[in-house]
C-alpha cells in the first residue's frame, strides 16, 4: 500500500467515524445525504479516468465538509 492508499484508508476511516458519530446532529435526512454523496462515486470511480484518484479528493472535502457540520467549526487539538 503506497501513500494514496493509506490517505484512502485514512479519508474512510475517518468518514465512517465522523458520520457515526454526527448521526444525531444530522437526523437521518441529512445521514441519508451523506451516505449518498459517499455511495455514488464510490460505484463510479471505475468508469471515470483517474476515478480512483478523484474518489479519494472527493472524499477527503467530504470529510472537511462533515466535519465542520458535526462539530460546528474546526476541530481543537488542544
Amino acid at each position: 500500500m503506497g501513500s494514496v492508499g493509506a490517505a484512502a484508508l485514512v479519508a474512510q476511516v475517518a468518514f465512517i467515524i465522523v458520520l457515526i458519530l454526527g448521526w444525531e446532529e444530522l437526523g437521518p435526512r441529512g445521514g441519508v445525504v451523506f451516505l449518498v454523496l459517499w455511495l455514488v462515486p464510490f460505484f463510479g470511480r471505475d468508469y471515470v479516468p483517474y476515478g480512483p484518484q478523484l474518489f479519494i479528493s472527493y472524499l477527503a472535502i467530504l470529510d472537511v465538509v462533515l466535519v465542520l457540520i458535526v462539530f460546528k467549526g474546526d476541530v481543537r487539538l488542544r
